[in-house]
């Protein structure tokens, strides 16, 4: 996830009404899963099969999105793989280890042994051709050659695009069966202008180059630039889960235990977090909570269309994530 807990920035909808405009311009090549406008979207009538792909112990806010995306019932989640996050001031050499660690307890709180959460590389792309083979890698590829015909594998990345990459470099007859959902990169609409100084985008530049200089595949893009706004208070968070059991102590124990160098310098309170990867996964499960546009791929890339949220209903994400959860937890999750 992108990284830097920040202040809560007030949702943008209803201040940039240019926004409204730059929706009309998604093109009809791009699936209609994963894009939409904030008038609100009708329910896809099938369950739709994916993949997470987090470096879990990053942050906090992985966590949250795994729990949310196992709670959604429009998913078929068919699979939590690991990744890792080698740039973080201070990690540890096993970063992708730490994250299937996470992995895994998060599975065994939420009694879901039946999802499959292979460990994915713990190193980042060498070259933007060069794969790194991994168990996520070729579950990956398994479940993608695995799709029926007209449907595709969503894969929702969380952290750098390392497994993914590797995946279709590694079996290209993947790329038209794969729907590439990434949180990364940052954007300003009004100057059109892109940047990669980005957490997620950092920790493997060739693997998203990799991605992004694929034709025919299919690319949607979060950037952290309009997840930012998405911010979750502890004080909110205690009084909703805290002394529930299950998924909710597991969610409160991570919060309360998170300790890092950066975390210290910048949030030593914790009070807020900013929940980017509740952003992506919102976005999938209800497309009416965010609004995507069709853009070319950034300069340097494939000039493609590729499709981007600009702007998300932080307010309305919140309140699906506690719907999500108490629905969770009545089922004694």
């Amino acid at each position: 996830m992108p990284t830097l807990a920040s202040p809560a920035y007030p949702t943008a909808l209803g201040r940039r009404r240019f926004l409204k405009n730059l929706a009309g311009l998604t093109a009809a090549g791009l699936a209609a899963r994963g894009t939409g406008s904030l008038g609100g979207a009708p329910a896809p009538e099938k369950r739709l099969r994916i993949v997470v792909d987090a470096d879990t112990a990053n942050e906090i806010d992985d966590a949250f999105a795994l729990a949310r995306a196992l709670m959604e019932p429009r998913f078929q989640v068919e699979g939590i793989t690991s990744a890792q996050w080698h740039t973080q001031e201070e990690s540890p050499r096993d970063t992708v280890g730490l994250s299937q660690q996470l992995n895994e307890e998060l599975l065994r709180v939420m009694n879901r042994a039946d999802v499959p959460h292979p460990i994915g590389s713990n190193h980042p792309l060498v070259s933007a051709v060069k794969p790194q083979p991994s168990p996520a890698a070729q579950h990956i590829i398994r479940k993608a050659l695995d799709t029926p015909a007209g449907e595709k594998l969503i894969v929702a990345i969380l952290g750098p695009c390392t497994n993914l990459a590797s995946a279709v470099l590694l079996e290209p007859a993947i790329i038209p069966k794969v729907s590439c959902h990434f949180i990364g990169l940052r954007h300003d609409p009004k100057q059109r202008l892109w940047s990669r100084d980005e957490f997620n985008t950092n920790n493997d530049p060739n693997a998203l180059d990799t991605l992004l200089n694929t034709p025919g595949l299919e690319f949607h893009l979060m950037t952290a630039s309009a997840s930012q706004s998405l911010v979750f208070e502890k004080a909110d968070v205690d009084r909703r889960l805290k002394g529930r059991g299950g998924v909710a102590d597991f969610l409160v124990r991570l919060w309360d235990n998170y300790d890092r160098a950066w975390q210290r310098r910048v949030a030593p309170t914790k009070a807020t977090w900013v929940m980017w990867d509740i952003a992506l996964i919102a976005a999938i499960a209800r497309p009416e909570l965010a609004n995507a546009v069709t853009l070319d791929a950034p300069p340097g890339n494939l000039k493609r269309p590729i499709s981007v949220w600009v702007e998300i209903d932080a307010n309305r994400m919140r309140e699906d994530f506690w719907t999500a959860i108490e629905r969770c937890l009545a089922g004694g999750r």
